[in-house]
């Protein structure tokens, strides 16, 4: 999965797109993301002693990293990633539009 945490990202398909977010958590087993602020959805919830309250709580849900673009914080566009080796040995991510190193 090349989604990692703390990366900006953009929506492209779904309900939520064009919203942009960062990522928050990250699910690499389903391929899924957990997006700040982004796929909100209402859970019920039920009073348990006096600490929790009832009510209707508002989450994040998990998106597909398909419906994902990474946005590129040099270029400052949605790219496509890629990984290379350095020469040092060392795997990183890079921005495909603009070349630029993104980890």
């Amino acid at each position: 999965m090349r989604l990692k945490k703390n990366d900006n990202v953009l929506v492209i398909a779904g309900k939520d797109k064009g919203k942009t977010g960062k990522v928050r958590y990250a699910y690499p087993r389903t391929d899924r993301v957990l997006v700040e602020g982004v796929n909100m959805i209402k859970r019920h919830s039920r009073a348990k002693g006096q600490a929790k309250q009832a009510g209707i709580i508002e989450r994040e849900a998990p998106l597909h990293v398909s419906n994902l673009m990474l946005l590129c914080s040099k270029c400052n566009k949605p790219a496509r990633i890629g990984s290379r080796e350095l020469a040092d040995g060392k795997s990183v991510r890079y921005c495909k539009s603009c070349n630029e190193v993104i980890d």
